[in-house]
């Protein structure tokens, strides 16, 4: 009996997410078993080099993606916030399981809360996302530009006497690395990247029987919420190299959607909300789009 191949990177945390994901699949296979094709994108072989100097968009999903469509691999799992809008010709987003925390976190060995940096304090991030609102909020701040696995700057944070460093709550959770939170940081200054804590499971578009199983493990509150967080960003024509956040929450059958851009340098911040039913999550995500640029956002994106 031919395996179901899931075709994900090798680092420990999407080692994590493709395991998970495999876990949820193997009841509604078996006895199909299920294994791993690990595969290296551009994002892992250039440490050196921002994401926004590779080009951002697609740097630790292309090499993944080409692998479903060879026939290497049936499924590729991807942090969702990793995968591009555009959508890949042959290529389906299947399904999203249920997603982790949204938000962002502050760690620290030296504060406990991020509002007790002196003026100066050096943090690190590797996101133009999260540099932007910090500088935002914090305009006193040095920031230095990180990249790598969550380990390894974890490591470089201690060896470099930085003051912190800014990183997702969720890839800190699935790593058992919770207890490096400090602070879990308020979403209304600090919003999530598009997709943010949330897996996307892709699968070739013609492939029926895969894309049958794929659907029996996908959750819709998160489905919908990435839909119109997606369908935003891709109206907005951003992504790893503008500084936009989204994120979008369902409640009794609403879907509420907001939507930030902010300059590189934090100087200026616009951010809206818009809400109606869930059925209709794309145009959502479209509206608020169209919200930002009437507020202004025009002019941070050119």
């Amino acid at each position: 009996m031919n395996p179901l191949r899931i075709a994900t990177r090798g680092s420990k945390l999407a080692l994590w997410q493709a395991e998970h994901v495999a876990a949820l699949l193997r009841p509604v296979l078996a006895p199909r078993p299920v294994e791993l094709v690990i595969v290296q994108t551009t994002g892992d072989r250039v440490q050196d080099r921002s994401l926004s100097v590779l080009g951002g968009q697609g740097a630790f999903t292309k090499e993944i993606q080409q692998a479903v469509l060879d026939g290497r691999a049936d499924v590729a799992v991807h942090s969702l916030k990793d995968l591009p809008t555009q959508p890949v010709p042959g290529l389906v987003l299947a399904a999203t399981p249920p997603r982790a925390a949204v938000q962002d976190a502050f760690v620290s060995v030296k504060y406990r809360r991020f509002d007790d940096l002196p003026e100066g304090a050096t943090l690190a991030t590797g996101s133009l996302r999260r540099r932007a609102q910090l500088l935002h909020r914090r305009p006193d701040l040095r920031l230095a530009d990180m990249r790598g696995n969550v380990e390894t700057r974890l490591r470089k944070m201690h060896e470099q006497g930085l003051d912190g460093m800014i990183l997702a709550v969720a890839g800190l959770e699935r790593l058992g690395l919770a207890d490096q939170v400090a602070e879990v940081l308020s979403e209304e200054w600090m919003l999530p990247a598009v997709g943010q804590g949330a897996l996307g499971v892709e699968c070739r578009a013609d492939d029926a029987d895969t894309r049958a199983v794929l659907e029996r493990i996908n959750h819709r509150e998160t489905f919908l919420a990435v839909l119109a967080e997606r369908a935003f960003l891709r109206a907005l024509g951003g992504g790893c190299l503008v500084p936009i956040a989204g994120l979008g929450r369902l409640d009794h059958g609403d879907l509420l959607v907001q939507g930030m851009v902010c300059s590189p340098d934090g100087s200026r911040r616009i951010a809206a909300a818009v809400s109606g039913s869930a059925h209709d999550a794309e145009p959502l995500g479209e509206r608020l789009a169209e919200r930002l640029r009437q507020l202004g956002a025009e002019e941070i994106l050119r």
